[in-house]
């Protein structure tokens, strides 16, 4: 490829910022154009049909807007509107569960996962199958408390860390109980990675005779995306243009957004996806 390529990256809010934080790293080659469908989140307590037409729609924007591949940065859309997505869309589209699992399977085949997930992802039962897939038994713990707690800002809290601890011990034995045996960990929702260092800890100081590793679904997708765009690695280095729009709250989306990326991310348009 002789061009730059656009990324566009959707999620139903600003925790998807995890992967173009990632992909910022991997893939500074490309230009970004992400969306965050924030006036209709959360997308977990709509029905299947929903959370696909309101992912086409992010897609066809995104479409219109240039974009040449589509990573989708939700786990919630990427677990109930993926095939609606493949099938609509007319560019490339990824979502984050495959890419977790072939990393967990990579890292540790033929293992035990504890995928740490939303409720909405969990009763999806995608990244089970997606393990299933690549030989993997894995047990889905849903952890409702922490979402709100990174979007907080209580990412390096005591509360957090209890809170943390708790579903932790709570899985282990619900895994065991179940005849799985956990060596990794995989974060199956974008706001996790925030609390990467926090789990690491409470695994050394709760756990530590569990040898077991974090894996983020997040950098797993990123890596997966660099891998397809490996061809535009020889590009001349450039600063990666990067637009960003909502869909309502953008003085949230920007207040927050700029933790989630890591750096500051300017200014949010505003847009309208309709009903």
């Amino acid at each position: 490829m002789s061009t730059r390529p656009v990324i566009g990256i959707f999620d139903s809010g600003f925790g998807g910022l995890t992967v173009m934080r990632s992909l910022l790293r991997l893939v500074p080659q490309a230009d970004y154009i992400y969306l965050g469908d924030t006036a209709r989140l959360p997308y977990g307590s709509k029905s299947r049909e929903t959370i696909a037409r309101y992912a086409v729609g992010s897609a066809r924007f995104l479409e219109a807007r240039g974009a040449e591949l589509l990573v989708v940065a939700c786990n919630t859309a990427s677990a109930l509107a993926l095939d609606a997505l493949q099938a609509e869309a007319r560019i490339p589209v990824l979502g984050v569960i495959q890419p977790g699992a072939s990393a967990a399977a990579a890292a540790a085949p033929g293992s035990g996962v504890l995928v740490l997930a939303t409720e909405a992802t969990v009763q999806s039962h995608a990244y089970a199958r997606a393990c299933a897939e690549h030989g993997l038994q894995a047990y889905e713990k849903a952890c409702p408390l922490l979402v709100p707690l990174v979007e907080e800002g209580w990412t390096d809290h005591p509360v957090t860390e209890e809170v943390a601890r708790l579903y932790l011990a709570e899985a282990f034995a619900d895994a065991r109980a179940a005849g799985i045996s956990p060596t990794t960990i995989l974060l199956g929702c974008t706001h996790y990675p925030l609390l990467q260092p926090l789990l690491e800890r409470v695994l050394r100081t709760h756990f530590a005779g569990t040898p077991v590793r974090i894996l983020d679904s997040a950098e797993a997708t990123a890596r997966v995306v660099a891998q397809q765009l490996a061809a535009t690695a020889g590009l001349p280095a450039a600063q990666p243009q990067c637009s960003f729009y909502a869909t309502d709250s953008v003085a949230k989306f920007e207040r927050l957004g700029s933790r989630f990326l890591g750096q500051p991310i300017g200014q949010v348009q505003l847009i309208d996806l309709g009903g």
